[in-house]
């Protein structure tokens, strides 16, 4: 199969999977998915002032799965390909065209040529080769990335524009990993850095902007790259970026960012919350929103602690939960309750809401058959035990901490203990690494399902430690047809082991929202729900 540039029809019906082609990300809410494009004619210059939450304490962009870093290192990095965000299907970028063998193991992209990094160096197959060859070197904070090159056999250059990427058995969804941040394409000098090195030092990117200050926990700061002339397909505007300068500060408490948007002191905010959207809506400042595709926010069980392997303990926290309550009372406007452990906008989502429903007396049931007894504080007991968890999370999102204390309540109804324990956001990954935590909240975002695969594999990192069973043989299985209907069938059958087996319990779908002032336009959300700067402008 061969896709050609975006002005051509791509021949794409023998691996349609691959392309996700039922795909359909949503934009709702006052702005739609983007900021508006009215406002005159566009014009460049000026500086953008962006206030997120929280810094991840890396700048790399193929270790960052945070969404206050990925507004940033997004944009110093170009990828193979890109994503539409309305459609789901694949468009050129660094790769003017591809090729894919019938058997989807074979991937071979056709570079554009002219295409340097910010150190004056050329994009070339071998550039791509160093990239691919180093991401399974990453460690910790890599494993999204190298969860997308897991089973390659070999990256080769064909010749100086053309780079073949061939897996030990098909790979369905490595079409759209390579449009994703986790492999955007970096100097080859930045892919032989440590990890170490990547994250604090930053990386030398082909991208519409360069870096040119990290200060952790501080801020970000953006340049536009002088000279750029080969962005998306799918941006409107062709050569350099318009905003000559971009400023993420760190901002973490919601209202403060807000009070700043509404102030003029910056001209947009990540994670604006329910509690904020009033005072926001109107006057100077659009509020746009977009549900993200992937795993939705949870709790995701250490499968492998005493108390968590029996099922019907997990189960009945399941149970417990009220997810319509939590998404209604704590999370911003058109939120969602979790109706699966996919968003209802990621590819071959399957509705299994009649599984994830509000029954304390089961829980309760559930709970007493497990041999927890209730105890006079009200919380369950067994052998001299409690039935007290810690759940680990990430000041990343004002919504967390609300979110987690009303599930602590309703928990506590059914007489289980949870108690929140905050984490600094670089610390999240290494614990999960570790197996050092009893659950942990939090999702992962990616417009595929093979973001189960990645997350719930055992035969990858397997950070909620699932023990070994028919669910790895689902998650293979989907990564390896090329069949549209076969491969839906296995993601249904995988979600449905996840959810009756209660790995992981399903909270609420993330949508993300964030406050732009009207002064900026065309902020533009991808395929992922991030944000795209290239084509933004400020007037």
């Amino acid at each position: 199969m061969t896709a050609h540039p975006v002005s051509r029809t791509t021949r794409r019906a023998a691996t349609a999977a691959l392309l996700t082609t039922s795909f359909l990300l949503t934009a709702c809410g006052s702005g739609g998915g983007s900021s508006d494009s009215g406002g005159g004619k566009a014009q460049s210059g000026g500086t953008l002032t962006f206030a997120v939450g929280s810094d991840a304490g890396c700048v790399d962009p193929q270790q960052v799965g945070s969404n206050d870093t990925i507004y940033s290192v997004r944009q110093l990095v170009d990828s193979l390909t890109d994503q539409d965000p309305a459609t789901g299907k694949i468009a050129p970028w660094l790769a003017k065209s591809w090729d894919i063998s019938s058997d989807a193991t074979t991937f071979t992209f056709h570079l554009r040529s002219g295409v340097t990094f910010s150190d004056g160096s050329k994009l070339t197959a071998q550039v791509v080769k160093d990239n691919f060859d180093a991401v399974p070197k990453l460690g910790a904070l890599g494993t999204l990335a190298e969860g997308y090159l897991s089973g390659v056999k070999s990256t080769t250059v064909v010749d100086p524009l053309t780079v073949k990427v061939t897996f030990q058995q098909p790979n369905a969804q490595f079409l759209q990993a390579t449009s994703t941040h986790s492999l955007g394409i970096e100097s080859s000098a930045s892919a032989k850095l440590t990890p170490q090195e990547k994250c604090s030092k930053g990386v030398v990117g082909s991208g519409p902007f360069v870096l040119k200050q990290y200060v952790q926990n501080q801020s970000i700061t953006l340049a536009k790259r002088t000279g750029y002339a080969w962005g998306s397909s799918r941006w409107t505007k062709s050569g350099e970026a318009y905003l000559d300068k971009v400023v993420f500060k760190v901002v973490p408490e919601a209202g403060v960012r807000a009070g700043s948007l509404q102030s003029g002191q910056v001209d947009a905010i990540s994670s604006v919350g329910k509690a904020n959207e009033a005072a926001l809506k109107g006057g100077q400042v659009t509020l746009q929103r977009r549900a993200n595709p992937g795993v939705v926010f949870g709790l995701a069980f250490n499968n492998s602690r005493p108390v968590l392997k029996d099922a019907r303990v997990r189960q009945a926290i399941g149970f417990a939960i009220d997810r319509k309550q939590i998404a209604d009372t704590v999370f911003p406007t058109g939120t969602q309750p979790a109706t699966s452990v996919l968003a209802h906008t990621t590819p071959d989502y399957a509705d299994l809401s009649s599984e994830l429903t509000t029954d304390t007396a089961k829980a309760k049931s559930l709970l007493d058959a497990a041999g927890w007894k209730a105890g006079g504080d009200g919380i369950r007991t067994k052998d001299g035990k409690k039935l007290s968890l810690t759940v680990d999370w990430i000041p990343n999102s004002a919504t967390n901490q609300p979110a987690l204390e009303l599930i602590q309540q309703q928990l506590k109804a059914v007489g289980v203990g949870l108690t929140l324990k905050q984490l600094q956001v670089t610390q999240l990954a290494p614990t999960l690494q570790s197996g050092d935590y009893d659950t942990a909240w939090g999702n992962v975002t990616r417009a595929d399902p093979d973001i189960l695969r990645s997350s719930f594999s055992t035969k990858l990192a397997n950070f909620y430690r699932v023990p070994v069973g028919p669910l790895d043989t689902a998650l293979t299985g989907q990564a390896a047809t090329t069949g549209a209907t076969q491969r839906e069938q296995l993601v249904k059958q995988a979600q449905q082991l996840i959810v009756q087996n209660a790995y992981y319990a399903p909270v609420v779908e993330l949508q993300t929202q964030i406050g732009v002032a009207k002064k900026v336009h065309n902020l533009n959300f991808d395929a992922s729900s991030r944000i795209q700067l290239h084509d933004t402008w400020i007037g």
